[in-house]
């Protein structure tokens, strides 16, 4: 590798955890923005992008920050669980290029035509899965490559979406934006079942606790996963509110008895730990919120749906992309007591976006500013403290020099 590549280039991880920091921070920033406008009646010309700012607003949280925070966990954990290689700086720089390509399109679309829009950003999953196959098919563990699955449908929730911006179909935006964000949830109710016992048992066993390990009952894991599965097609070929409510309310149940094994207690010392833990808590909230939404009419369903587009989509990257980069570089696994504000801070945005414009009708767009500038809080803590370790040198390459 050249001396002159900069690091940040080098590693899935170090270049889609600092993308996705940045677009959080960026695009929420923007969407605030908007926000403030309309509350202080401003008029303003059109805006660069052709869809409505909440659609534009809505899309890049879920195509910008969240696919990001996939690529670069998947990137980084694919080829641990295969053996191979983890991908060369080049081919990490054309696939950062082609997703950075989709988020400026997306941005000027008001100005380039949409079947170019849609092309761009559009052709970064793809190029992922087939990178990600590609090690998978050398130990094919079916666990793993059903994980392809659930990206299969984030990429037709973006096709979905596109469809509509292209004027090809009235009505598929809403429904493709929903089954994304719930194919994300469900990749959280796969991995993130995985690592947080797995690594609660680790740390258990390494403290010498031996009895009242995490565990796993099967019943729960099928359940939780399956009702997590499923919830997405369910809602994007609009299934009734019943039954969509009566899955989600499934999804909180059996993901909730799943935790409950999960000695969460045992990790109140340990930030990086119990992260993992709350991340997976705000998820069975976020089906709980959505089941109660459908099955009562309370709260109303865009309020729910931010209980899992922030709590769980927020606090479960947080904490991976605060774990992943210490290991990866050599670093202990301990995080700094700002980082543990930062795990806080998500749940607090979560509560007062949910519940803050019910409660405060009046303010509703000012309750939105507050925890959009929360969410800006954290992440901008995030960049502070994890930017010389995703652009700067492993520490076990500076003990060895």
């Amino acid at each position: 590798m050249s001396a002159r590549v900069p690091l940040v280039l080098t590693g899935g991880f170090r270049l889609f955890f600092t993308a996705a920091a940045i677009t959080a921070i960026g695009a929420m920033t923007a969407w605030m923005g908007w926000i403030g406008i309309l509350a202080t009646d401003i008029v303003i010309s059109e805006p660069s992008f052709a869809v409505a700012p909440q659609y534009w607003h809505s899309h890049e949280m879920i195509f910008g920050y969240a696919v990001a925070v996939i690529a670069g966990f998947f990137l980084t954990a694919v080829p641990n669980w295969t053996g191979e290689k983890e991908a060369r700086w080049v081919f990490v720089s054309i696939v950062g290029g082609i997703w950075l390509a989709g988020r400026i399109a997306v941005w000027f679309s008001a100005w380039i035509d949409p079947v170019i829009v849609a092309a761009l950003d559009l052709a970064f999953l793809p190029l992922l899965s087939w990178r990600l196959a590609s090690n998978l098919i050398k130990r094919p563990k079916p666990q793993n490559v059903a994980l392809l699955g659930l990206l299969g449908l984030i990429f037709a929730g973006n096709v979905m979406i596109h469809m509509e911006w292209a004027g090809l179909t009235d009505d598929t935006a809403r429904r493709g934006l929903w089954l994304a964000l719930f194919a994300i949830c469900a990749l959280i109710a796969v991995i993130g079942g995985r690592i947080t016992p797995a690594f609660t048992r680790n740390v258990m066993l390494r403290n010498g606790i031996e009895n009242g390990l995490p565990v796993s009952r099967a019943v729960f894991e099928r359940s939780g996963i399956i009702s997590a599965l499923i919830l997405g097609p369910a809602y994007a070929c609009g299934a009734p509110e019943w039954l969509l409510g009566s899955i989600a309310l499934v999804a909180a149940v059996t993901n909730g008895a799943r935790i409950a094994g999960w000695r969460s207690r045992a990790t109140f010392s340990s930030p990086i730990l119990w992260a993992l833990h709350l991340g997976f808590a705000m998820l069975v909230f976020g089906y709980a919120l959505l089941a109660a939404s459908w099955l009562t009419g309370w709260p109303h369903p865009v309020a729910a749906m931010h209980g899992l587009a922030i709590g769980a989509i927020g606090g479960m990257p947080m904490a991976m992309m605060t774990r992943a980069p210490l290991g990866h570089t050599g670093r202990a696994l301990t995080v700094r007591p700002a980082i543990a504000v930062a795990y806080l801070l998500i749940p607090l945005a979560m509560v007062i976006r949910v519940f803050g414009t019910g409660v405060f009708p009046q303010f509703y767009n000012w309750v939105i500013l507050l925890s959009g500038a929360i969410w800006v809080v954290t992440y901008a803590i995030y960049i502070f403290i994890y930017w010389p370790v995703l652009t700067g040198p492993d520490e076990r390459a500076a003990n060895h020099s």
